[in-house]
Formats: C-alpha cells, structure tokens, sequence
C-alpha cells in the first residue's frame, strides 16, 4: 500500500555526505532566480543545493526536480564524450533526491535519481530508476544493524539444499568460497568465516549508492543499490539490484542489453550482455557472461566465459568454458580448466529423494556431446568423457583417462592416461593456453595452469597404485602360480607390479568395480597405462629438479644440492584450492590460525595463500625428489649409475615422445582426407587453418624440447657417489 509522508526538511546533510561540501558553496541570488524558472524545488530557500565555489553554470540544470539534498561539482559548458555518445554537461530533465554530483558529469533524462554520490566525468542517460536505500549491502552476505538473520543473502554452492552455503564480500575468490563450502564439517571454522566476513562491513543504516570515476550508464531500466566502480560502462540493461561492479581503468566492466543481475559482486575486467541472468553470484576476474546464461547461486572462477546455458548452485575454479544453449550444469564444484559441451546435463538426476546430490570434477574436466551424469559423482583431473548417458553414480580415480558408457546396465570402459597416449598435444599445449587467456592485470587468485602438477601427480601416483592392485586380482582369476604362491597383500602387490614391468604392451583387461555403481567398469590398455603414468612421474620429477636447478644458477644438481632439498618440508598431500595447489598440511595449518584467531581478516587469508604460492617450488621440488624414491622403492641414497641413467633414458625418451606426440596429434587436423574434402587444393586449406609449419606453440615446443633435453643429460653427472 503507497503511503504519503510530508516532505523533510533537508537544507542539512546527514553527517555522512558532509565531507562532500568541501570547497562548495551555497547559490547566489542571481542563480536561485535562473534555476527556479525552468526546475521545481521542494525547498523554496533553495537552501538544499550547494555547487562548486568557482565552476557552477546555473544554466547548466534544466527541467529537475530537486527533492532533499543536491550537492554539485563543477559544471561548465563542455561536452562528454564516449564512443559514439556525446552529450552537453549538466543535469535535465530528471528527478534529483538526496544526490551529490562529482565534477564535470552529464545527468539527462534519470527519471528518479535518489541517495547516490555520482563520481567526476559520469555519464547518466535515459534511466528509469537508480536509487538506493539506507540498509543496502552490494551484493555482500551481511546484515545492517537490527536486520533479522532471514535478510542475509547466502549463495548455495555445491549443492541445492544449502548446506554448503557461503556469504559474498567484495574481494571473495575461489579459494575462500572453498574452504568455506567444503570444509562443513568443522563448526569452529564455519563460525570464524561468518564472523571475519561480518567484520568487514560496517553495520550502520547510512549507505548510498556509489558510482566512481568515468562510469557510462544509458538506456537503463532500474539500479538500486548499487556499487559501481570506475571506468563501469552500462548500456541497456534491464536491472541491477544489490550489487557491487567493480572495475577500473585498467580493468574495465561492461553490463549489456537486457541484463538482469541481483544479489552479487561482478569482478574486475568482466563483461556481462545480451539477456543473460546471474542471481546470487559472484564473478571473478576476467569473465564473460552473455547470450541468455542463467547464473544462480553460483560463484564463477576467474578467465571463465559462459554463454547460452544454466549454471545452478555451483563453485567453479578458474578457466571454466560452457558455451551451449543445451547445456546444464547443477550442484557441483568444478576444478577449472574445463568445457561443459553442447547438451551435456550435469545434475539432470538423483539418487536420492531429495535434491541433495552434487558432483566433484577435478580440473580438466570436459564431458562429451549430449553426456549426463547421475548424481553423487567425482571425476579426476583431466578426465574426458564420450558420448553418452551414464546412469549410474561414478567414480572415477584416474587422472587423464577416456570414459566411454556400453550403454545401461553396463561396465562403462575406462582408458587411463589416455591423454599421455593419443591426445598429448592437448596436454603439451595446456599451459600455454591458459596462461595467453589470462587477462587479470591485478591476480589474487593464484592459478595452477600446468596439467602437470603436485595436485595431478598426486592422482596419477594413486591410479599406478590401483591399476598394480587391480592387476593382482586378475593374476589370481588366471591362476597365474606366483600369484596363487603370495602369502599375503603386499606379497601381491610386488608380483602385480613385477609383471607390468615384464609385460608393458601385454593387452589385457582389468575389473575396477568402485568405479561405477551396479556395473563396475573395464579397464583398457592398463599395462601402457602403467608406463604412461611412470613416464610422467619421473618426467614431473626430473622437470621440477631442472628447475631447481636453473632458479639456483646450477647445471647439475650436486650431493649438497639433494641434501638441502631433502631438508625442506616434505608434503605429499595436495589440494586445489580455488585454482591454487595447496599442501593439505598448509591448508589445515591456515584453518587453525583462521579459528585461534591469528587470522581475523580475508586480508590475512589472502596474505596466507600469497605466502604459500611464493614457496610452492620449494614445497614441489621436495616432492618431486620423494616421487623417485617411491617410484624405485628406496631412498635415494641408494640409488646407482643404472638407475639414474635408467631415469634419464625414460625422461628423454617421454621428452621426445612428448614433441611427437604433439605434431602427430596436430598433423592428423592436415593428413586426413575427410578433413580434407571441403578444399580444392592443399593451398587452399593452408589459406584457411594455417599450415602446420607455422604453428607457433608447436615452434616455441621444438625449441624447449631441445633445451630440457639438454638439461637432462647432465642433471645426474654430478651424483657419483651415490
């Protein structure tokens, strides 16, 4: 029901906008009689206006209605231009309540514009409405003073029924939406994460809506309570409701036609167009969301673009691509890197009554065309998946695998190091793709872009030791006598593991049935697979040592060199937290100072991460060391000339393999005459795809090929006394 209340009077400031009338004045008689000739004022005094004390032309603001406070900057006759829109300075035809007005700005045709502070060189144009109320939060999930707890806004992450719920703040990335949703299980942690985030935010009903320096709003149906940073350009959006933009000069937003956004923080250098939805968000850095993309209580990772689909109730690491109008994905936590394909439905089922179910995907994670899963599932890193309906839960433990479905009521088939064998150029060229899409200019995320890392090796570690586990239950079903002769499990384990050794391209299949629910799944080319992973872990390993080396000023890594690595921190548990590899012993050291107190602010969780990333070669290289002693089954003290030259024989060869692997991988988009067939000639088709020759990674490949195969071959030549 519309009530009436009788205008206030408002010829004095609330003590919050007082700091804007330095250097203001209050208008001159001559003035006062120019302005009431073609605006209406509730104050008759005109006592409720100041301006500029050198630059106010009277003549400037026409056709307004003044209600409350108006404070102005300086107006002269100038003309603001951006891009094709140029309009004179001053303020017309627009209703003007409780306002301050930085310098030099255009406000024409804001048919209600209540209780903001409008920066210098601001653009306001054809706008509905743009208020703010006293209570507002931009987008943060905290209360104002006397606010009852049903008014905090919580975005449901991970899961539908909120129990993984996290509250928005301003500076939130990934890593902190992480440990807040995962880590339920810990009630004094939840309670510490509530109350640094609370802190951050004064609780006094005075806010106003803010638009910084530079901002371009046009063609705008309704802003209320918002918080928009410098360099902002709006155009045609429908509504924006509690919400922080945050941008700057060199990190610049944009909000396009049709957009509707509510509840959430937009990050810096993102972009958001043509009808697309985020409702209880928030979006990191360096993001696209465009052509009708729902995004509901979600949080989106930094570099990420979605078009066309609906993304619900999920947490996404960093690089996450979803570009489909057919695709869906529901309830789940992303590790990055990832591509959601055309008609993949993640979350479109249950195995429960309730919608409870969620879904882990390390990074990589890339479903296939028209793929739907069931609910609860995990996925490792780099796991690619066929064509298919998979209607039984998953779990699937090894990293950089091929998943292929035999339909229902079937094993689905498993290829692990899939991408080692047939698609290594996806691998090779993972990095660097990542790192050219990066456009953060300021990253507080730290990012993980290398497929090979502490976090990936960790899992291939796990799946060489369950492919070896898997093989001995196979010896037993063959009989196989030394199989039978094993007096115990470990017994087992080494006969296992010995015939992988004897038999590397032996082609059998192997029984996991934890890795689907009901049916199990058959496990393809395990002896290859074993190989494959081997490779790479010493290949992971021997990289990490050259690089040691090269950051110490070194050729060769010396006794003195293996003793001082072997005194670091060793962590052989890793975490991607947010798009960051943490040890897992880091991470719980960061939750006992969060819940001691020590760390009373996301500032100093932040500083935490920073701190940690700045040692991360410290903590890899003590693991890559770790990895040979396992690898070998000794320490390395113990290692001799055989094994170290055996290492190195495998690394370069792996080195190699990995060049050409990647060519072949690239040369089959040339050489295939299917692919072919829509050119009349070679010339033709190099015209279009560009010719394999001029491939720059593939160049830039060749080169760092021949230079860490260089480093390899003397890496040991000083270790002659082990």
């Amino acid at each position: 029901m519309v009530q009436i209340s009788k205008v206030q009077n408002a010829s004095v400031l609330p003590q919050f906008y007082t700091e804007y009338l330095n250097k203001k004045r209050q208008l001159t008689s001559e003035e006062i009689k120019i302005l009431s000739k073609v605006n209406k004022n509730s104050d008759s005094s005109w006592k409720n206006v100041w301006v500029d004390e050198k630059y106010f032309d009277a003549s400037l603001v026409s056709g307004c209605e003044i209600n409350g406070f108006l404070v102005i900057g300086s107006l002269s006759p100038s003309t603001l231009k951006y891009h094709d829109l140029a309009l004179c300075e001053g303020l017309y035809d627009s209703y003007l309540e409780n306002l301050v007005v930085g310098d030099d700005c255009v406000v024409r045709n804001v048919h209600y514009l209540s209780n903001y502070k409008i920066g210098d060189r601001n653009i306001l144009f054809n706008i509905d409405e743009m208020s703010c109320t006293n209570h507002s939060k931009f987008g943060n999930g905290v209360l104002k003073k006397d606010e009852p707890e049903s008014n905090r806004i919580w975005i449901g992450v991970g899961n539908e029924n909120d129990g993984r719920a996290v509250l928005a703040f301003e500076n939130m990335i990934p890593a902190d939406a992480y440990i807040w949703a995962k880590y339920r299980d810990d009630i004094r942690l939840q309670k510490r994460l509530l109350k640094i985030t609370e802190n951050q935010f004064p609780k006094e009903l005075n806010t106003y809506g803010i638009t910084d320096t530079d901002v371009v709003i046009k063609n705008t149906t309704l802003l209320k309570d918002a918080k928009i940073g410098a360099c902002t350009y709006i155009k045609g959006a429908f509504k924006l409701k509690n919400i922080t933009i945050l941008s700057s000069e060199d990190e610049p937003s944009q909000i396009g036609e049709g957009v509707e956004m509510v509840n959430g923080i937009l990050g810096f250098g993102s972009r958001v167009f043509y009808q697309a939805v985020a409702v209880r968000f928030v979006i990191g850095r360096n993001c696209q969301l465009k052509y009708g993309a729902r995004l509901l209580n979600s949080i989106l990772g930094d570099n990420s673009t979605v078009s066309c689909c609906e993304i619900l109730n999920n947490l996404i690491f960093p690089f996450h691509e979803q570009h489909h109008n057919s695709s869906f994905l529901i309830a789940s936590m992303v590790g990055g890197q990832s591509n959601i394909a055309s008609g993949a439905t993640i979350g479109s089922n249950h195995n429960s009554r309730a919608a409870d179910g969620e879904m882990y995907a390390g990074r990589g994670f890339w479903p296939g065309l028209c793929s739907d899963f069931k609910h609860n599932s995990r996925f490792a890193s780099f796991t690619l998946i066929s064509k298919g309906s998979y209607q039984h839960e998953l779990n699937i433990t090894y990293p950089f695998s091929l998943i292929a479905s035999n339909g229902p009521c079937q094993p689905i088939t498993i290829i692990p190091a899939y991408w080692f064998m047939y698609n290594m150029y996806a691998v090779a060229r993972n990095k660097a793709k990542f790192e050219k899409r990066d456009k953060r200019v300021i990253k507080i995320q730290n990012i993980e872009t290398d497929p090979l890392a502490p976090d990936t090796i960790q899992e291939v570690e796990k799946a060489l030791r369950r492919i070896i586990e898997l093989t001995g239950d196979y010896l037993l079903l063959q009989k196989d006598s030394l199989a039978l002769s094993a007096d115990s499990k470990s017994e087992l384990y080494i006969i296992a593991k010995n015939f992988l050794h004897r038999n590397p391209d032996k082609e059998f299949t192997l029984v996991d049935k934890s890795a689907q629910k009901k049916f199990g799944a058959n496990i393809i080319k395990p002896a290859k697979a074993y190989k494959a992973y081997r490779r790479i872990v010493k290949y992971f390993a021997v990289r990490t040592l050259c690089d040691y080396c090269e950051r110490n000023g070194k050729q060769w890594l010396s006794s003195e060199d293996i003793f001082k690595i072997s005194e670091k921190p060793l962590f052989s548990e890793w975490v991607n937290v947010g798009g960051q590899i943490l040890p897992e012993k880091k991470l719980n050291e960061l939750f006992g100072l969060i819940k001691n107190e020590s760390v009373n602010s996301w500032e100093k969780v932040h500083d935490f991460y920073d701190e940690c990333q700045k040692k991360y070669e410290e903590y890899k290289v003590a693991y890559a060391l770790n990895l040979l002693e396992k690898l070998y089954s000794r320490p390395l003290e113990e290692f001799n000339r055989k094994i170290f030259d055996g290492i190195i024989e495998d690394v370069l060869f792996a080195n190699q393999d990995m060049y050409n692997a990647t060519l072949i991988s690239r040369m089959k988009d040339f050489d295939d005459e299917f692919r072919m067939q829509t050119f009349r000639n070679a010339r033709e088709m190099d015209a279009v795809l560009g010719g394999i020759t001029d491939n720059e990674f593939i160049l830039d490949m060749k080169k760092e090929t021949a230079a860490f195969e260089e480093k390899v071959k003397s890496l040991f030549s000083d270790l002659k006394s082990f």
